[in-house]
């Protein structure tokens, strides 16, 4: 019987290298999601404004003079009043969300890292001769079932 070394299946994974022991670089950037959020409250205030002056030109006789400009400024107060009652409310739910996501980049992280570790063990436990077939065998048993989430292991005498 021929026993092979254990390789562990490792999608691509953001490492980044600083002296020895490689560090887990998050993903989730704060201020690119502050940033998206001010954007995207810009964008629907502008469209409920242009909406808000497309409404007022109806309502502005066609006689009155700088009937557009007055319309304009309907839409752009329109828009100022939509980002002033909605960013605050949208900032603070990014942030929120933002740091809960981030926490649970971290938690995966560990995860991953531990499980590579362990998988590590096993693999220099299954190159070494000294070690009997069985226990190689019951823990590579062992760590499989946990990989897979499963409670209950049974083995075989």
């Amino acid at each position: 019987m021929n026993i092979q070394a254990v390789n562990s299946y490792s999608p691509r994974r953001n490492f980044t290298s600083n002296g020895e022991k490689p560090q887990y670089e998050n993903p989730i950037n704060r201020k690119t999601e502050k940033g998206l959020t001010i954007w995207g409250s810009i964008g629907s205030g502008a469209v409920l404004g242009a909406t808000a002056g497309g409404i007022a030109t109806c309502f502005i006789k066609e006689t009155a003079k700088h009937r557009y400009a007055k319309a304009g400024f309907i839409g752009l107060a329109v828009m100022a009043a939509t980002m002033a009652l909605t960013l605050p409310a949208k900032l603070y739910k990014t942030k929120v969300n933002a740091f809960t996501r981030e926490k649970e980049m971290d938690v995966y992280s560990r995860d991953k890292e531990l499980k590579s570790n362990l998988l590590t063990e096993v693999d220099k436990e299954v190159k070494n001769e000294d070690v009997p077939l069985e226990e190689k065998i019951n823990h590579y048993a062992t760590m499989q079932m946990a990989s897979n989430g499963s409670g209950l292991l049974i083995k075989g005498v």
